[in-house]
Order: C-alpha cells, then sequence, then structure tokens
C-alpha cells in the first residue's frame, strides 16, 4: 500500500539548506500498521506530508497504492487524499460552518463512500453521540481531535496517515483512539502510519521505526 524507497528532503535556511530527511526508505503493507517515532525534528511529520502529496520530495519516490505521489501533479495529488488517504494532523481543519454530524460526514461524502452504518459505529466508539449538533468552536481541543479522527476513517480509506492523533486526549482516549485506528486497519484491510512521541502507544501497533537525524533505524 506505501512504499517509500530513498527519500530525501531538505528546507532552505541561513547560510545553505537544512537537510531533514537523508534516504528514508519504508515499505507498509496493505492491513498492517507501523508506528514512527523520533526526536523533535527527525523529519516524522515531514515524511507525513511528503506522503500525503501536500507537500514534495527533493529526491526519492513514495508510492500509494501503486500510484506514484512524486512526481505527480496538484489534481492528482489531491484525488489521492480524497479517495484513499485518511489524515489525521495535528491542526483538526474542522469546517466552522458544519456541525460534528456534517464534518463527520464530509471526506465520506466527498470520496463517494458515506456509509450511515459505519459513521453511527465512529461515532459511539469516539463518544460523540451527544456533540453531533455543535459546531467546532463548541467543542474542546479533545472533542475537535476525535470528530477529525472519525471523519478520516469514514471513507475507509485505504491508508491512514496519523500525526500525534492522540496528542490532545488523556491516557484512557489515547489507547481506545489506537485501538479504534486499528480496528479500521483490520475491518478495511486498511495500512497505518502513525506518528507518535509515546513509545507505549507505538509497542501497540505491528511495528516500530526510529527516524534519527534524518535516518530510519
Amino acid at each position: 500500500m506505501l512504499e517509500v524507497i530513498d527519500v530525501s528532503k531538505s528546507y532552505p535556511a541561513p547560510g545553505g539548506s537544512l537537510p531533514v530527511l537523508r534516504g528514508v526508505s519504508l515499505r507498509l503493507e496493505a492491513g498492517r500498521s507501523l508506528a514512527l517515532t523520533g526526536e523533535s525534528g527527525s523529519g516524522k511529520s515531514t515524511l507525513l506530508h511528503l506522503v500525503a502529496g501536500l507537500d514534495s520530495a527533493d529526491g526519492g519516490a513514495i508510492r500509494v497504492g501503486g500510484a506514484e505521489v512524486t512526481g505527480a501533479g496538484d489534481a492528482a495529488r489531491a484525488r489521492l487524499r480524497r479517495e484513499t488517504i485518511g489524515l489525521v494532523f495535528q491542526q483538526f481543519n474542522l469546517i466552522p460552518s458544519l456541525d460534528v454530524a456534517a464534518n463527520l460526514a464530509f471526506q465520506a461524502r466527498l470520496a463517494g463512500r458515506h456509509d450511515p452504518a459505519w459513521q453511527a459505529e465512529l461515532v459511539e466508539r469516539l463518544g460523540l453521540g451527544a456533540l453531533l449538533s455543535r459546531y467546532p468552536e463548541q467543542l474542546s481541543g479533545g472533542q475537535q481531535q476525535r470528530v477529525a479522527i472519525g471523519r478520516a476513517l469514514g471513507a475507509r480509506p485505504g491508508l491512514i496517515l496519523a500525526d500525534e492523533p492522540t496528542g490532545n486526549l488523556d491516557e484512557e482516549t489515547s489507547e481506545r483512539v489506537v485501538a479504534l485506528l486499528l480496528d479500521c486497519v483490520a475491518a478495511s484491510g486498511a495500512a497505518l502510519l502513525m506518528v507518535t512521541h509515546e513509545t507505549r502507544l507505538a509497542a501497540l501497533l505491528d511495528r516500530h521505526l526510529v527516524l534519527r537525524h534524518g535516518r530510519a533505524a
């Protein structure tokens, strides 16, 4: 489902460029999960953004479900995010004018795969039943995070990219959310790539990869 081959990425910096990723490679099969950990600045979030097609690599290749991400145009990358990739990033990016129920259904409707029964299950699992008529501004950070997770899972994506998906949640809720992500992987055959700083949560996934100084260890 995901192939990352010798990917490199640098950013402009005073006095020259700053290398963030230095030839990272990984493979992730459908139905499997991989935790990505590392110190701040090691390139974890950068790698997720490259896989999602939100930024461009300087070198190497990235393929999602056999489709090339590197070298693809903006329209092709947007279609991949709409139809194949579920994003759970630290910025919730909920739509202010939509209530929780509509935010949850948004991604699935875009992909043409809205399933009311699956959405109802997500609502129950994420504890959102009492919040469906509220708007994002009426929610706490943790509640917004749960809505963002439900939205990403709603379309049953082939690849789930999660960047610190439990960063605003307490320990008990964090474990429930990771369990839900893993359930989705098992139920739909999706692959899960999750960035986390918590080794306790990383241990729940099938595999664990550490980034150090822009390299996979």
